[in-house]
C-alpha cells in the first residue's frame, strides 16, 4: 500500500512538531506501507522570506522570489528526514529539481505539467521514505518555480496520481472539513465525507482548507483525500467523487473578504459592449464572478461585477487605459464588501433554497448587493460589516 502524506506549516512549525510528525510516518512504514511525505515551510517562514526581499528591493523579480521560498520547503524536508533517521527510518529528501517535477514557466503561480516518478519509485523500492519539497516546481529552463499559496496540496495530489497511491492524506490546522468556519459558527459541524464538486466550490469561494487547485486534480483523476489534523489524532474528512452526507441539503457555508465590487457605467447600449469588457479582463487572466447589468438612460447601461481585491487597482487601470475602445464613461470599485456562498448538492433539486437563504438575510436586516448561482452553490454580496452575521445567519436556517 502507498500512501502520500502531506504536512502543512503548522504541522513542521518547530522541532517538537517535526518529531510528531517522523512518529506518525514511522508508524504507517513499521506497517509496511510505502511512505511519501509533501511538507511546506515550517510555520511562518514563507511570509518571513517575502518581508526579508521587500527589505532589499520593494520590486523583486518573480523568478527571484521563487529562488528564495523554494528554500523554506528545502529545510524542512531536510530536517524530517533528520527526525526520521535519529528513530531508525531510512528517509532521504528530495526537491524539485531531484525528484523533477515539471512545471509551467509561470514563476508565482506555476502549473504542474509531468512528474517523472523514477527516482521517487527507486527510493521506495529500498524502503525509504521519501520526503518531497510542496510548492515548487522546475520550468523548462531548470528555473525553480513555485505553484502559488497552498501548491503543496497540490504537489501532493499530483504526486498521489503520479504515483497510483492508495489514499493522499492532508494534515492541516484543522481536523477536517466543517459546515463553516467553527470560528465564525461554533455550532459547525464537521463532515464524515464531501463530494469533490462541493469542496471545489467551497475551496473556490474563501473556505480555506484546501487548495482549490489540488481538488481540481484530485476529481480528475480520481484520488481519495482525507483532510485530518496535523496536531490532533482524530478522524478526518474524505473528499471523493460522490459524497454520503445523511441528506445535507447544504454542506457549507464559505466567507471571503477578498473581494472587490466593479462598477462600469455609461456603456453603450449595443452589441458587443459586455463582450468587449469581460473580453479585455479574461485576456489579461482577471476572473470575475457575479455579473450585474442595470439598464440606464439616453441607450446606455451599468454593469457590475465581483473580482479578487487583491486584482481591484490592476482591473481600475486596465478599464480606465481602454475607456475609449470599451466606450464607457466611468469606472470605480468598492472594497468595502464580502462574498457569502452556501454549497451544496442539494441546491439544485430545491429550489426553495434560495428564497431560504434570502429570507434568513432579510429578518437579520442585512442587505444583498448582488448574487450568482451555479448548479450547487448561490453567492450573495454583501457589506464587508455583515459578513460574520451572515454566515451565522445561514448557517442556522439552511444547515440541518
Amino acid at each position: 500500500m502507498l500512501v502520500v502524506k502531506k504536512f502543512g506549516g503548522t504541522s513542521v512549525g518547530n522541532p517538537d512538531r517535526i518529531q510528531s510528525v517522523a512518529l506518525r510516518c514511522a508508524q504507517d512504514y513499521k506497517a509496511g506501507k510505502e511512505v511519501v511525505v509533501v511538507l511546506s515551510a515550517m510555520g511562518k517562514v514563507t511570509d518571513e522570506l517575502i518581508a526579508l526581499a521587500g527589505k532589499v528591493n520593494e520590486n523583486p523579480s518573480k523568478r527571484e522570489m521563487d529562488m528564495l521560498l523554494s528554500t523554506g520547503e528545502q529545510t524542512s524536508v531536510a530536517l524530517l528526514a533528520m527526525a526520521l533517521d535519529a528513530i531508525g527510518i531510512p528517509a532521504i529528501s528530495l526537491n524539485a529539481y531531484q525528484v523533477p517535477m515539471l512545471t509551467t514557466s509561470d514563476y508565482g503561480n506555476a502549473k504542474l505539467r509531468r512528474i517523472d516518478t523514477g527516482r521517487i519509485r527507486r527510493e521506495l523500492e529500498s524502503r525509504k521514505v521519501v520526503i518531497i519539497t510542496g510548492f515548487q516546481g522546475l520550468n523548462k529552463l531548470d528555473d525553480i518555480t513555485t505553484l502559488g499559496r497552498g501548491g503543496s496540496d497540490t504537489t501532493a495530489v499530483a504526486l498521489a496520481a503520479s504515483l497510483h497511491a492508495d489514499v493522499c492524506e492532508i494534515f492541516t490546522d484543522v481536523d477536517g472539513v466543517y459546515t463553516a468556519d467553527p470560528r465564525l459558527v461554533p455550532n459547525a459541524k464537521k463532515l464524515l465525507e464531501i463530494s469533490y464538486d462541493e469542496m471545489l466550490e467551497l475551496a473556490s469561494l474563501g473556505a480555506q482548507v484546501l487548495h482549490n487547485r489540488s481538488v481540481e486534480l484530485a476529481k480528475k483523476y480520481g484520488v481519495e483525500v482525507i483532510v485530518r489534523s496535523g496536531i490532533l489524532n482524530t478522524e478526518g474528512t474524505l473528499v471523493k467523487e460522490e459524497a454520503n452526507v445523511e441528506n445535507m441539503m447544504v454542506s457549507g457555508v464559505a466567507a471571503d473578504l477578498n473581494t472587490a465590487k466593479i462598477t462600469v457605467t455609461g456603456l453603450k447600449d449595443e452589441p458587443g459592449s459586455a463582450f468587449r469588457l469581460f473580453d479585455l479582463l479574461a485576456n489579461n487572466s482577471i476572473n470575475v464572478d457575479a455579473i450585474l447589468q442595470t439598464g440606464g438612460q439616453h441607450g446606455k447601461h451599468e454593469i457590475a461585477f465581483i473580482v479578487a481585491r487583491n486584482f481591484t487597482k490592476k482591473v481600475i487601470a486596465l478599464i480606465e487605459e481602454n475607456k475609449t475602445k470599451l466606450k464607457i464613461e466611468s469606472v470605480e470599485s468598492d472594497e468595502t464588501v464580502a462574498k457569502i456562498s452556501v454549497v451544496g448538492a442539494g441546491i439544485q433539486s430545491n429550489p426553495g433554497m434560495a428564497a431560504r437563504m434570502f429570507e434568513a438575510l432579510y429578518n437579520a436586516g442585512i442587505n444583498i448587493l448582488m448574487i450568482a448561482t451555479s448548479e450547487i452553490r448561490i453567492t450573495v454580496i454583501i457589506k464587508e460589516v455583515d459578513m460574520e452575521k451572515a454566515v451565522r445567519t445561514v448557517h442556522d436556517a439552511l444547515v440541518d
